[in-house]
């Protein structure tokens, strides 16, 4: 374009901003204004002017970059012009929006102890497989390895709690990583949860198939006792949450019993017995020890102890359904038991049982039980140990769901994962989906619960390092999104620095373990990003084909082109919103970035909500936005009410966008209404 046609001119479009929020306009040949964003140069201006000929003269698309397809139409890139509207909810629409607002609220069901319960029978429940664990490599040290791994969850309390406290939204870790990052790094969050979840339901099934052949003769193999405890939990999985919390309280209280009457009896054992089993394993296992080879036990004995701290990952991943402010409390209540219950089982273990036969025996809780009072306890401490352990399949299994609903809800997977049961509202297809995973991964390592085990350690310390990491990004990109704690930035590094020193100690005792958890979480990360990236995966498709003239002739391949154009079409024909307050066109211009590289779209529509004033220059922005992406239809809505939950869950109803794919900025600390019960994505500062 020459300078004739066209004076270039820089005007503020408030008077009173300074000179850095300056917007850069000018004037074509028919006098009309257009806005330029800041980042655009002369180049990018240039093509918007000719597009916009191009619409004025009837052309059905324009290409602003030479076609990559040097045989094939390139049309499907183009997807068409915006649209400006007015809209006004209907009464219909807003009644609609209460009743799922209403529904969202009756859905918090869960309070501190049914909470806690879920993640308890797992937490608790580890005693019966990590202490063998650990005994294995602390000996006599065992009880002072295992109560420093359980004083770490100090640093992660805080942590958890400040995060829960920003977003209050199941799914965590992954929900987390996705409002303050990018969707590939939150896949990568999913991808290390879902291995969680799934080490969880085999490693407390097959512990329990284990415990159980331990003590009885069984007339079928351990993986098969393994298969009839997923079986068993996957019924009570489909009776619904409220059941299943139930069923997961009851649980926990029996073990609270069981557990309480061994330590009991232990102690009056010890007391009438006195000191001398404990003076004698003492001896045996300190002897010959230099002081480095004790550091040395006692660290390994902290790195395999971790295993006992597992389930308190998945809290986290129902936040949304338990009740207000209960979550620092459920958080208190898994710590402080889990730090008295292993440390003390282990020291009772250590005074009363002699050192060869705890390490050569894998029920030791069992053996105590039948040294301190008899028979009677010991098959007390059997059955409490199977039914326990089959709990922490339960826990497995309701964390994942919850991860796998959201995963279907951000396009990850299809929509048939939401698909629930009429009578409890379970998702059926994802508790079944999930055991079919589990049973798979467990079938692959040859059904070896030491395999499973030990890629399960590195898991959760990869998960819980994914807490500290999201409050870091959290700060730094979300920082004025309102929170009812803060903690130091010490504790959030010293939750890092524990995390890296325990995983590095863990691959140092086997190095085996990075190899298996490197390998089933690669698999999972080109499944998900397979997934989330089907529309490029059918661009690379076309584009191959497009090399091979040939195939062009062909009767059988001729009509691939037509069919993989639909295909892409049909992919990105689904919308998803932007949720503007202002008309900032550097913060517009930057949202729709963060759309077109995360998601797979070409409808985008930009809603403002309004009483009556809309934004000056709203409608000019949104169409050179039209006009600088021409792979993206951008629409312009003004609705008509207040922004709050209601309206927008009313919007959503309206629109039948889900309300996980509309994005927005973040709130401010006096924004008013949870973002819990938006349900939208934040994806800008």
């Amino acid at each position: 374009m020459q300078n004739s046609e066209k004076e270039r001119i820089s005007i503020a479009p408030h008077s009173n901003e300074d000179s850095s929020s300056r917007m850069n306009y000018s004037r074509t040949n028919s006098g009309s204004l257009v806005t330029i964003p800041p980042l655009f140069n002369q180049s990018h201006f240039d093509i918007v002017l000719r597009r916009q000929r191009s619409r004025k003269e009837g052309m059905p698309k324009f290409t602003a970059v030479p076609s990559r397809f040097l045989n094939l139409t390139n049309d499907f890139e183009f997807a068409g012009w915006g649209s400006i509207s007015h809209l006004i909810l209907t009464p219909e629409d807003i009644d609609q929006g209460e009743v799922e607002l209403n529904f969202f609220r009756e859905q918090q069901v869960l309070g501190q102890f049914t909470a806690s319960a879920l993640a308890a029978n797992d937490i608790l429940g580890g005693v019966f497989y990590t202490l063998p664990s650990v005994v294995a490599v602390a000996g006599v040290y065992s009880p002072i390895s295992l109560f420093v791994a359980a004083l770490t969850l100090f640093l992660w309390r805080p942590v958890m709690e400040e995060m829960a406290s920003a977003l209050p939204i199941s799914g965590a870790p992954y929900t987390y990583l996705l409002n303050v990052s990018t969707k590939s790094v939150a896949l990568l969050g999913a991808a290390l949860l879902l291995l969680d979840f799934s080490a969880t339901a085999v490693v407390s099934a097959a512990t329990a198939a284990s415990y159980l052949a331990g003590e009885v003769s069984l007339p079928f193999p351990v993986y098969i006792g393994a298969a009839l405890v997923f079986v068993l939990f996957t019924f009570v999985s489909l009776s619904g949450l409220r059941e299943s919390a139930r069923v997961a309280t009851g649980i926990l209280v029996m073990h609270g019993v069981v557990m309480i009457i061994l330590i009991v009896a232990s102690v009056i054992a010890w007391g009438r017995g006195g000191m001398a089993q404990l003076s004698s394993n003492w001896l045996l296992g300190h002897a010959g020890l230099s002081p480095a080879a004790i550091a040395r036990q006692v660290f390994n004995g902290i790195c395999l102890g971790m295993l006992g701290l597992t389930g308190f990952e998945c809290a986290p991943a129902y936040t949304s359904k338990m009740k207000k402010n209960c979550y620092p409390k459920v958080l208190r209540n898994l710590h402080l038991p889990a730090l008295f219950l292993t440390s003390v089982m282990m020291l009772l273990v250590v005074a009363l049982l002699p050192l060869d036969v705890v390490e050569n025996g894998n029920n030791i809780l069992s053996l105590l039980a039948q040294k301190v009072a008899g028979r009677w306890l010991r098959i007390m401490v059997v059955v409490d140990a199977v039914v326990v352990l089959c709990a922490g399949v339960l826990t497995g299994i309701l964390s994942a769901c919850e991860l796998l609903i959201k995963l279907s809800c951000d396009r990850v997977l299809p929509r048939v994962f939401l698909a629930t049961v009429p009578a409890t509202g379970a998702p059926y297809v994802t508790v079944v989906s999930f055991i079919a995973f589990s049973a798979l991964i467990y079938a692959s390592t040859g059904a070896n619960l030491i395999v499973v085990s030990q890629m399960f350690t590195m898991v959760w310390l990869a998960v819980m390092a994914l807490f500290p990491i999201s409050l870091i990004l959290l700060r730094f990109s979300r920082p004025r999104l309102p929170r009812a704690s803060q903690c130091s930035l010490i504790v959030v590094a010293g939750a890092i620095s524990v995390t890296v020193t325990i995983a590095a100690g863990n691959v140092a005792i086997d190095p085996i373990i990075a190899g298996w958890f490197a390998l089933y979480l690669l698999i999972l990360l080109v499944l998900f990003y397979m997934s989330q990236n089907k529309v490029t995966i059918l661009r690379w498709i076309y584009w191959a084909y497009d090399q091979l003239p040939w195939l062009h002739r062909l009767q059988l391949t001729k009509g691939w082109g037509d069919g993989l154009i639909r295909r892409m079409r049909s992919l990105r024909r689904r919308e998803v919103c932007l949720l503007v307050k202002t008309d900032e066109i550097n913060n517009l211009f930057n949202m729709i970035l963060y759309v077109r590289y995360n998601e797979e779209t070409s409808c985008l529509k930009i809603v403002h909500f309004h009483s009556g004033d809309v934004p000056s220059e709203m409608e000019a922005n949104a169409k050179i936005l039209d006009e600088a992406f021409p792979e993206i239809t951008v629409d312009l809505m003004f609705i008509k009410g207040q922004f709050d939950p209601k309206n927008l869950a009313a919007l959503a109803h309206h629109l039948k966008i889900p309300r996980s794919l509309m994005f927005m900025s973040s709130p401010g600390p006096n924004f008013l209404y949870p973002v819990a019960e938006l349900g939208t994505r934040i994806i800008s500062i």
